[in-house]
C-alpha cells in the first residue's frame, strides 16, 4: 500500500506539472496506479477491495461550469452507487448541505459541496455498515487556471448509535462522478450546437439577397411625373417594390418558426436539459420565447429579459 501510495501521489503531481489536464490522462494513470497496486500487493490480496480512497479527477472545463454541474447533481436527491434494499437501485431522499461534521473541515481550497441523506439503513458498498445512520458524499471544486478543474469525491457513513465511520469502497464516488461527467458531455454537445446554429445563421445570412436601395431623388418625385419608357405615368397608387414585400414576409415567416408560448400550467426554465437541473425561474402562460437551440426532447430559449435556459419542448406551442 506503501509503495502504491506513493506512486499515485507521484503521478498525480507529474500530471499536474506537465500541464496534461484532460480526462485521458486521469483514465491513465489510473490504470497505472492499479496496475502498480495490483503487483505491489501480495498474491492472496490481490483483489482485496479497498476502501476510503475517494476520487480525484482534474477536468477539461472551467470553475463555473463544474461548480453548476456539481449542484445540479446535488438537487437531484439521489445518492448513486449504494442501495439501502437489494430491489433499489440508488438512495432517494438526500439533500443539499453546506456543512456536516461526518467530515473534517476542508482547509485546501475550493468550492465544497454536500449532499446528505438522514436515516440511511445499512447502505451498501460501506465497510461493516449494518446499522441506521447518516450518508453523506462530499464533493470539493479547486480551479486549476481558467480552463481546467480539480474534483474531488468522497463517500461516508456513519451510524447513529455508536457514531462509528465506515468507508466507502468507491462505488459511490465513481457512480456520483459519471453522472457529473454526463452533465459535462451534455454541455459540450450543446455547446457544438450552438456553434453549429451559429454557423448555419451566418451562412443564411451572408446568402439572403438585401432589398434594393431606393433614390432619395427619385423617391422625391411625384408618382404623376414618373414615366415609363413607352412615356406613360406610373399609377399613383402604386404599392412598394415587390422584393420588400418578400423580405418583409421572410422576416415575418423566420420569426413565427423560433418564437414558442409557454402551455398552461406553465414551465420551469432549467439551467441544463435534464429534470433534476436546477430551476432558473418558472414562466407563466403565455410567455414568449425564442427557441436559440433545439435538441429531441429539450429547446434552449432566451426570454424578453435576456435570460438563457431549457425548457421541455412538449410544454411550448406555436404563436397564433
Amino acid at each position: 500500500m506503501g509503495n502504491s501510495k506513493f506512486v499515485s501521489e507521484k503521478l498525480w503531481r507529474s500530471g499536474r506539472t506537465s500541464g496534461l489536464t484532460s480526462i485521458a490522462l486521469w483514465k491513465t494513470t489510473t490504470i497505472l496506479i492499479l496496475s502498480v497496486a495490483a503487483f505491489a500487493l501480495p498474491p492472496r490480496e490481490k483483489d482485496a477491495t479497498q476502501y476510503g480512497m475517494g476520487l480525484i479527477v482534474n477536468l477539461p472545463f472551467g470553475e463555473n461550469e463544474v461548480s453548476q454541474v456539481v449542484q445540479d447533481v446535488i438537487q437531484n436527491g439521489l445518492i448513486r452507487g449504494t442501495k439501502e434494499y437489494n430491489k433499489d437501485e440508488y438512495i432517494t431522499g438526500a439533500t443539499p448541505a453546506t456543512s456536516t461534521k461526518v467530515f473534517p473541515e476542508w482547509t485546501e481550497g475550493g468550492k465544497v459541496f454536500y449532499k446528505v441523506r438522514l436515516k440511511a439503513i445499512d447502505p451498501r458498498n460501506f465497510k461493516d455498515s449494518s446499522d441506521v445512520g447518516t450518508l453523506v458524499v462530499r464533493y470539493v471544486v479547486q480551479p486549476q487556471g481558467d480552463k481546467n478543474t480539480v474534483l474531488h469525491i468522497d463517500a461516508r457513513f456513519v451510524e447513529d448509535f455508536r457514531h462509528i465511520m465506515h468507508p466507502s469502497n468507491g462505488s459511490v464516488e465513481s457512480a456520483e462522478y459519471k453522472d457529473i461527467h454526463d452533465h459535462l458531455d451534455a454541455i459540450e454537445s450543446m455547446k457544438a450546437q450552438t456553434l453549429e446554429a451559429q454557423k448555419e445563421k451566418q451562412e443564411q445570412t451572408a446568402n439572403t439577397p438585401m432589398p434594393a436601395l431606393v433614390d432619395e431623388t427619385t423617391a422625391a418625385v411625384p408618382p404623376s411625373a414618373m414615366t415609363n419608357t413607352a412615356g406613360t405615368s406610373s399609377p399613383p397608387n402604386a404599392g412598394p417594390p415587390a422584393p420588400s414585400q418578400t423580405l418583409e414576409q421572410r422576416v415575418q415567416d423566420l420569426r413565427h418558426q423560433v418564437q414558442r408560448l409557454v402551455k398552461s400550467p406553465g414551465a420551469a426554465l432549467k439551467s441544463a436539459p435534464f429534470h433534476t437541473a436546477s430551476t432558473l425561474q418558472s414562466l407563466p402562460t403565455g410567455t414568449e420565447v425564442l427557441i436559440v437551440i433545439s435538441t429531441t426532447y429539450w429547446l434552449g430559449v432566451e426570454t424578453h429579459e435576456g435570460q438563457h435556459g431549457w425548457i421541455l419542448r412538449d410544454e411550448l406551442e406555436l404563436v397564433p
